[in-house]
């Protein structure tokens, strides 16, 4: 176990008393839409969703959220309950890990005891919370944990005659589990016995999906019926159910979420309210004689169904993302099969768009029988209400895709679909816009080589007109001097046409790396590319990184690509060999931010020698080691990190980096060593700075070239620590026009 109380202070409380949950650096764009469960702590909803917990107030409107970005562990949610009592809240995810929520912090929990020889899923199925105790729901059976320890208690699983058995869901009920297994819901005493499945005794027969308890009354329900009783003694309730999702317990009600309504119940089975949704539902509530709906895609629904929830994209899957102004257009579709066939999402999900205010999501991509795998959406940066999307499939819809955004509506109007031609071929990958606002788009297998294709969008024909390229598959291309730059992810190449500056394929000049450029050897293919502030071309591969210095005056002269050599204990080590560079994004200072397959996120400087940080799943909010793309709005310095399962964003120091300084900022200041322990950071550079730095007397302590508009100093002088005192920050860029100047107190 470890323990984090977030960066500044994490609160978490739901008493009477408001509380805040901060973060510095960290932002989620997770959505909130699917509610897989609903507490209650004094007229608070707790709500646990996929990727985090939000909180709403009926009574204010009020609504916060918790999340991987600010004091969560994980994502990916599969159970969660909470005991107003003890202010004591359990969140069990799908790799399962748990985490304990107190007001005192967050507590991750990863010791939980697997069963000698299963090799099963470790997903939480279930989590109930009785006191000081609650009974964890997993795929052998059960596990007793003690909340105020935060530690499991002795050999809790059992086996069915050698065979694991799998709990649905369990509850506690003095000192007895009822457990739901595959052949009813059996109870034992939590004793030293209770590993052994023999001695298990089955309480009710049958195929039972939910069971929930409190005060003593337990409720239980097979998907079209639903019962009540003290644990010995159970009674069906009146009502019956076309699809149970899940059986809540008060003090005062039983309530039973049906998939498309709500019922509330006295104890006695006696029916109170009903409600009906427009949505499909998860889970239910009912507080102050309202019910409130869990729903699948829509948040909370009160009984108006008005949705309430934080607001965010539809759902969580995300492979790229767009930026222009103050909006976000993120794709949902996916390869897989060495970039090969579609991952069509059962959701048959579209793309997101963020209109500066609020998230949305186009009504035609609901109930529509095309199936989609948008691998691509961005908007006309000289209209950006109109947007093209990429469909990546081998069924109808393959093909390009126009859409314009309707502010009145605050929706999307389909406006035209291009079709690619041969069912298998001509598969739409990415578009780029070069400077004139002419649109380009890459497409994998082009008809009939399976080569790479190039499409440019003909405005006055509205049409697109194709080519093919003797390179393997394609990437979403980039545009840059002229020239569209295409990893290709099929085969060891990569793409370069030169487009001449027009929007004519005949006088295009096309250039294919290959192993003979230098493209590591061994490696299946290229699969991103940036352009440096300096005109270098990072070329990321499945196989390590390659950089051509002066891309596009090189690029005709048969160029050699190199790889960055760094030094490790001396010895001089090629930078990512080996490993699958998934993206590379530059920020306005010239930094590198590099998305490594299963590694993380690197941010190093502009040369590639230093990593500044290392990011992972494991020391921050990314829900995974992969993120599938990455991109830098340099007017804020946000860094947007894109995965599979949700995108978060870190706040980066670069904003919009010149030949001159814009606001400097020294932090921490001052620096006391007892409080603070790392470099001392100061932003808002030069492109170039020279840096001298001086004790009060004036002798010179540091000095230093800072490029990409940051710099950090570790506060040594000739390998010590510098005393005690105000140290001078003396700084000018690099033709001297332009100097500013700061202030450092250090207290060791």
């Amino acid at each position: 176990m470890k323990k984090l109380v977030p960066f500044l202070a994490l609160i978490f409380g739901l008493g009477l008393n408001a509380q805040i949950i901060s973060s510095s650096k960290w932002t989620d764009l997770f959505s909130y839409n699917n509610v897989l469960c609903i507490r209650e702590d004094a007229g608070k909803l707790i709500a646990a969703t996929e990727n985090g917990i939000f909180y709403y107030t009926p009574s204010s409107g009020e609504i916060t959220k918790l999340s991987k970005a600010n004091g969560l562990h994980e994502v990916k949610i599969s159970a969660f309950d909470y005991n107003a009592e003890t202010k004591i809240g359990l969140v069990g995810y799908i790799n399962g890990t748990m985490d304990v929520i107190t007001p005192d912090g967050i507590t991750y929990v990863v010791d939980i005891p697997l069963a000698t020889g299963y090799t099963g899923s470790k997903k939480i199925n279930h989590i109930s919370i009785t006191g000081n105790q609650a009974v964890i729901s997993v795929g052998y059976g059960i596990s007793i944990f003690n909340l105020d320890k935060k530690e499991f208690g002795d050999s809790s699983f059992f086996i069915n005659a050698g065979v694991f058995e799998a709990a649905k869901e369990s509850v506690i009920k003095d000192n007895k589990v009822y457990a739901i297994t595959s052949t009813g819901i059996k109870t034992h005493e939590i004793n030293v016995t209770i590993p052994i499945y023999s001695e298990w005794t089955t309480v009710a027969a049958g195929t039972f999906n939910n069971i929930d308890i409190e005060n003593g009354n337990i409720s239980y329900s097979s998907a079209t019926q639903a019962f009540y009783g003290d644990g010995t003694t159970f009674t069906p309730v009146s009502q019956s159910f076309s699809n149970v999702k899940d059986i809540a317990v008060t003090p005062q009600n039983i309530i039973i979420a049906d998939q498309n309504s709500v019922s509330a119940l006295t104890l006695t089975g006696t029916p109170v309210k009903n409600y009906t949704s427009p949505e499909v539902l998860n889970t239910a509530w009912f507080s102050n004689s309202q019910i409130y709906a869990g729903s699948y895609l829509a948040g909370i629904l009160n009984e108006n169904s008005q949705s309430f929830k934080p607001d965010g994209p539809y759902s969580n899957r995300s492979y790229k993302i767009n930026l222009l102004k103050d909006k976000i257009w993120v794709s949902t579709g996916v390869r897989e099969n060495r970039y090969n066939h579609p991952q069509i999402d059962p959701r048959n999900l579209g793309f997101y768009f963020f209109n500066g205010k609020e998230w949305i999501y186009p009504s035609y991509f609901i109930n529509n029988p095309i199936a989609f795998n948008v691998l691509d959406a961005v908007a006309n940066p000289s209209n950006d209400k109109e947007v093209f999307l990429a469909n990546y499939v081998f069924t109808t819809g393959k093909g390009f895709f126009k859409m314009n955004y309707n502010e009145t509506s605050k929706d999307f109007d389909f406006v035209k679909f291009y079709p690619t031609p041969n069912d298998f071929y001509n598969r739409p990958v990415g578009f780029t816009y070069d400077d004139k606002s002419n649109l380009f788009a890459s497409a994998a297998f082009y008809y009939p080589a399976a080569t790479m294709g190039i499409y440019y969008y003909d405005r006055s024909a509205d049409s697109f007109i194709s080519k093919g390229i003797n390179a393997g598959a394609a990437q979403k291309p980039i545009f840059y001097e002229g020239k569209l730059w295409i990893p290709a992810p099929r085969n060891n190449t990569f793409a370069v046409v030169d487009t001449k500056g027009t929007t004519s394929f005949s006088d295009d000049t096309d250039y294919v790396l290959s192993e003979s450029n230098g493209l590591p050897s061994g490696g299946n293919g290229t699969l991103s590319v940036a352009i440096g502030n300096t005109g270098d071309a990072w070329i990321g591969t499945d196989n390590g990184l390659r950089v051509l210095p002066n891309a596009s005056s090189e690029i005709a002269n048969s160029p050699k690509l190199e790889p960055i050599i760094i030094e490790q204990n001396g010895l001089g080590e090629e930078l990512f060999r080996d490993a699958q560079v998934l993206q590379i994004e530059v920020d306005s200072g010239n930094q590198k931010w590099v998305s490594i397959d299963g590694g993380g996120v690197f941010y190093l400087n502009p040369s590639g020698e230093k990593t500044f940080l290392h990011f992972t799943k494991e020391n921050s909010p990314l829900p995974t080691n992969s993120a599938t793309d990455i991109k830098v709005d340099n007017k804020t310095g946000k860094v947007y990190f894109v995965t599979l399962d949700g995108i978060v964003v870190y706040q980066g120091d670069a904003v919009n980096v010149t030949e001159n300084f814009g606001d400097v900022l020294v932090y921490p200041n001052p620096v006391v060593y007892a409080n603070y322990k790392g470099n001392v950071k100061i932003k808002g550079l030069a492109e170039k700075t020279n840096i001298r730095i001086t004790d009060a007397a004036g002798n010179l302590v540091h000095q230093a070239v800072a490029r990409g508009g940051y710099y950090e100093w570790d506060l040594n002088f000739k390998g010590k620590r510098v005393a005690s005192g105000i140290y001078f920050v003396l700084m000018t860029n690099a033709d001297g026009t332009d100097k500013a100047t700061a202030k450092i107190a250090v207290v060791n």
